[in-house]
């Protein structure tokens, strides 16, 4: 937690080395990411964003929503089952919404401009569920959203996340107080 400026979300970019650290380490599990490749560290974090706080950083839409399919947008490089991308949608409570229609098959408009913000996260979420990722990067998951669904995306990070570390950045007491530091 922090005001504005204080640089939670540069943390972030400098663990995912958007922007590479000029001095000091960081070390994850005793191992030095700046001698880790981009794409071996970056496989191994998932980040749930704020809709637009990372990607206005970036210049950016929404990068983690893309025009395609639902599923390739969940499992771009198709390595799961039907069934195990179902099951991930199910957790976050979004299922109901797309096997009525035209399942994993439904197309997601560029930056996800077809859902809602909570959407948008939700989807998020499954994807971190079904990549596994032991490092969970939250950034205000749950600004801009109605407080209903707040709770269901709280309440499923906490279900789904237990054994894994996640570093949440926070404006509201709310949004971290079931955490444990």
């Amino acid at each position: 937690m922090g005001r504005t400026g204080s640089g939670k979300s540069t943390l972030f970019l400098t663990i995912l080395r958007i922007i590479e650290s000029e001095q000091g380490t960081i070390l994850i599990d005793d191992v030095d990411i700046s001698k880790l490749g981009l794409s071996d560290l970056r496989r191994k974090i998932t980040i749930i964003p704020q809709v637009l706080s990372l990607c206005n950083f970036l210049k950016s839409k929404d990068p983690l929503l893309y025009k395609g399919s639902l599923r390739d947008n969940l499992d771009l490089l198709h390595e799961h089952s039907d069934e195990v991308i179902w099951d991930c949608l199910e957790k976050v409570q979004m299922k109901s919404k797309f096997e009525n229609s035209l399942g994993l098959l439904t197309e997601i408009k560029e930056g996800g401009e077809n859902l809602s913000a909570g959407e948008k996260q939700l989807l998020c979420i499954a994807r971190a569920i079904l990549n596994k990722s032991k490092i969970i990067l939250i950034d205000e998951a749950t600004s801009n959203i109605d407080t209903g669904t707040e709770q269901k995306i709280l309440n499923t990070i906490r279900s789904n996340f237990l054994d894994c570390t996640v570093l949440t950045i926070a404006h509201r007491l709310k949004t971290i107080i079931s955490s444990d530091r």
